[in-house]
């Protein structure tokens, strides 16, 4: 069977008019248009396409990458609005539809949305919904606490911003836990910070408790570095003042620095720290 809205690798089984038919191993068959075939090609030469449907709503291949595939989230532009929906650019020929039950708010063209990618099984069509947050789970946890994800920023909340876990789970970083600056629908590394007996889960985007020790340090070794040795910084200065100059909050300076001393290798005086020559 060929699924709609994945890759295939496929057998090039013949030449027609209309393009080159392909096959794979269950002799299930779809069309790759001319326009998309490649310069040189054999027959039984094995080819990699994506298969979805065209504007008569046939599968059709093509080999051309989408920006989403199926079950996948993406940041994309829409493209047109109509009486019964959204069209999104996807990177195909054919736009991908968003229908408006599906839209968190009317989309407006030029605007880009954070989507997932899923088959209306009444129809057969590859469809967007921007409730993305309808295609996580959070009952039963793939995480656990220090552990590096992936993540994508979904929306900002009074608390923080809503994030995507490893594309599974909901999660959120709170304001605190910003240090650096972020946009809806980026992709970044995180960490899980806490799960909660509610299935709710806290992401930092630094490593959080003794594990940020480290990393942290090196942060301060760094920017001591590019400031000739000293930073007017203190376990006095505001967390505004610390956040701005070292993207950290200022119990993780705290952390960081006293390690730092400990070994040595920083010293700390009341206008600020020294880099230990």
């Amino acid at each position: 069977m060929l699924n709609i809205g994945e890759n295939h690798r496929l057998i090039i089984d013949r030449e027609t008019e209309p393009g080159l038919f392909l096959k794979n191993a269950e002799g299930d068959e779809v069309l790759l248009p001319n326009k998309y075939i490649p310069e040189n090609f054999q027959l039984e030469d094995e080819i990699e396409v994506f298969v979805y449907l065209d504007h008569s709503e046939r599968p059709v291949a093509t080999t051309l990458e989408p920006y989403v595939k199926l079950d996948e989230f993406a940041f994309l532009e829409c493209v047109e609005t109509t009486d019964f929906g959204a069209f999104l650019d996807w990177g195909l020929e054919k736009h991908l539809f968003v229908p408006f039950k599906e839209q968190v708010y009317p989309m407006q063209k030029g605007h880009r949305y954070l989507i997932f990618c899923y088959l209306d099984e009444d129809t057969n069509r590859l469809v967007a919904s921007s409730k993305v947050h309808a295609f996580l789970d959070n009952s039963d946890l793939t995480i656990k606490p220090f552990e590096e994800v992936d993540l994508i920023i979904s929306n900002k909340t009074d608390l923080g911003y809503n994030v995507i876990i490893n594309e599974i789970h909901l999660g959120l970083i709170y304001n605190d836990d910003v240090f650096q600056p972020i946009e809806i629908g980026d992709r970044i590394k995180g960490f899980i910070k806490k799960t909660r007996k509610d299935g709710k889960i806290d992401v930092t985007l630094q490593r959080p408790g003794y594990r940020s020790i480290e990393p942290n340090a090196q942060v301060i070794l760094d920017k001591l570095q590019e400031n000739k040795g000293f930073l007017n910084i203190t376990d006095k200065s505001s967390p505004d003042q610390i956040k701005s100059v070292l993207k950290m909050s200022k119990k993780s300076f705290k952390r960081a620095a006293g390690n730092l001393y400990k070994q040595r290798q920083i010293d700390i005086k009341d206008d600020g720290i020294y880099l230990k020559q």
